[in-house]
């Protein structure tokens, strides 16, 4: 399989001349610039010409009362701001290497993972790991999939329906999805598909849940518009809601029996899309770091 070499290119731009330009539209001179970053006015100016020659084009408006940038100007502060922010980042955590103090994990996971599975799992893992940090963050599984391609992230949690290709990846644990409807509603129908469950008002999560862009996903699929009464933070919030008869809901079996009310009744989903299992998954030189491998082992054995 060939390789495909990333693209050289010329980085004519010094990070600490990106400083100074952020210093320089913070304080609006020249001068009061040097000053916040220790350089001579003279030095300053040479540096920001120098600046201004790498990037092939004008970047400030000098005059008597300071520096204006120009929309060139504007447009790499907002990059300069960003490239310093990650520069940043990147120094403390190679700090903390250099030190042997400990590594962070980029964790991305879907909504069933955060809310019902992983809490635990993850709270012994760190707790057995003192030297190990987890950055932890909700989205769907198509974008953690994504994220993991991109080498943006270490280790994800995606649910089997999406493709995984190119990825190293443990099939973890099952994941049912529910409705959890009003007890009041008429009939005792023990399933429900999709597509009748949308004839109703719902209750959901946040719009940009990982759980809810799925449900949309499929909604749209099945040609129907979904109806949201209102969207919460919590399964637990959705489960009071849906006593009261607002409307149903669909989330993870274990949040629906957990949370589940005497207003409430559980309804399975007809749907093949609704009997899931989570995935672990990792890219290849992900896979091969220890703090990964010590993670995707704890959750295997939770």
């Amino acid at each position: 399989m060939a390789v495909k070499l990333r693209r050289t290119v010329d980085y004519r731009i010094d990070p600490f001349d990106l400083h100074l330009f952020a210093a320089v539209m913070e304080h609006g001179t020249i001068t009061a610039a040097a000053a916040a970053v220790n350089l001579s006015l003279a030095a300053a100016s040479a540096r920001l010409k120098t600046l201004e020659i790498a990037s092939g084009t004008r970047l400030l408006e000098r005059s008597k009362s300071g520096a204006a940038p120009t929309d060139a100007g504007r447009a790499l502060a907002r990059h300069a701001n960003r490239v310093l922010s990650e520069l940043e980042a990147l120094h403390v955590e190679m700090a903390s290497f250099g030190h042997g103090l400990r590594g962070t994990i980029r964790l991305l996971c879907n909504t069933a993972a955060l809310s019902e599975v992983l809490p635990r799992a993850i709270g012994h893992f760190l707790a057995t790991h003192p030297d190990i940090d987890v950055d932890l963050q909700e989205l769907s599984s198509e974008a953690v999939v994504d994220a993991l391609r991109r080498g943006t992230a270490d280790f994800g949690i995606v649910a089997n329906y999406v493709d995984t290709g190119g990825l190293v990846v443990r099939p973890w644990v099952d994941d049912h999805l529910v409705a959890l409807v009003p007890a009041r509603w008429r009939g005792r129908q023990r399933t429900i598909s999709f597509r009748d469950l949308l004839e109703h008002p719902l209750v959901g999560l946040a719009r940009d849940s990982g759980l809810s862009r799925f449900l949309a996903a499929q909604a749209s699929r099945s040609g129907r518009v979904p109806t949201h009464r209102v969207r919460l933070s919590s399964f637990e919030g959705i489960a009071q809601v849906v006593a009261e008869g607002v409307g149903a809901a669909v989330m993870p079996e274990s949040a629906a029996i957990r949370h589940r009310q005497p207003g409430t009744r559980v309804v399975s989903l007809v749907d093949g899309w609704a009997h899931r299992k989570l995935l672990i998954c990792m890219t290849a030189q992900g896979a091969e770091l220890p703090g990964v491998q010590a993670l995707a082992d704890a959750l295997e054995e939770r």
